[in-house]
């Protein structure tokens, strides 16, 4: 993985001093090759001994380590940059390229997150659950929603509410062995909190989709999916994180289709069945 995507996707784990060398990391980059571990605290303020620790904490045998796979890093990229057709492009083809590239380094981050035991750890829970609730509020509910029409799609039973007063309702009727699925970005929401406990309580198998952050939500999973999306710009960020969800979630999809066969046959009836009803 690259430093700087590691950097990233770290990011919202760090502590208030970390995040200001990983900041200053990210933004200045191409110069770091020019800093060393003293004059990159002395621009922050801080010891010396807390930049080493930074670089150590992300698996680099020290700062020269890190400076060294940063400054491959950005070769790499000016490489490809000069091998590309000579000429200026139109700044909207810019930015489409620098979106494109902030979502493929969100997308390669969280998929090293979330490995292969994950996944199939989450496969095997949604395929034996007896019945699928899931769970998102405002932006969140986006994924649950098309996240459930598939579930159906594959012949499990899945239920879906945007509202927490219904949801409640609903898995008070939950069995043990019954999956809950919480979409909640930043996990600390008090009713999907107090939902997902219960839940547990009445042991069926949590699962949430949150930001790769320590969040109350994600305490209580019993399966939890991590999503690495960070940007300086808050509007550039949700759409990388809403971009990352789904990629994680077609995964999820794809391992389910996958491995059972009859499930996947269940999906093209139902699928052929569906385009039927369009067509007549």
């Amino acid at each position: 993985m690259s430093p700087l995507v590691k950097i990233r996707s770290e990011r919202d784990r760090m502590s208030a001093v970390e995040r200001r060398i990983a900041d200053f990391i990210l933004e200045n980059a191409h110069l770091l090759r020019d800093y060393s571990s003293q004059q990159l605290a002395n621009a922050l303020g801080i010891s010396q001994s807390s930049v080493v620790k930074f670089t150590q904490k992300l698996g680099f045998r020290g700062y020269p380590d890190l400076k060294y796979s940063v400054g491959e890093t950005i070769a790499r990229s000016e490489d490809t940059a000069t091998a590309a057709p000579s000429g200026e492009r139109p700044e909207d083809d810019l930015l489409g390229a620098m979106l494109w590239e902030r979502k493929a380094q969100a997308e390669e981050a969280t998929r090293l997150l979330n490995g292969r035991d994950t996944m199939q750890e989450l496969s095997n829970a949604l395929a034996a659950a007896g019945k699928v609730y899931l769970i998102g509020l405002g932006e969140d509910d986006l994924h649950a929603r098309g996240f459930a029409m598939r579930l159906s799609l594959l012949g499990i039973t899945a239920i879906r509410h945007a509202d927490v007063g219904r949801m409640a309702a609903q898995v008070a009727l939950c069995q043990p062995g019954d999956a809950l699925v919480v979409f909640t970005e930043h996990g600390k929401h008090p009713a999907l909190v107090k939902i997902a406990r219960y839940f547990r309580e009445q042991r069926g198998r949590v699962i949430t989709v949150t930001r790769h952050t320590s969040n109350p939500v994600r305490a209580l999973a019993d399966v939890g999916l991590a999503v690495a999306a960070y940007d300086d710009a808050s509007y550039v960020q949700s759409l990388i994180y809403q971009s990352t969800v789904q990629q994680l979630l077609d995964t999820v999809f794809v391992h389910l289709c996958e491995h059972d066969e009859a499930r996947h046959a269940r999906l093209v009836q139902n699928l052929d069945r569906i385009q039927q009803m369009l067509e007549s």
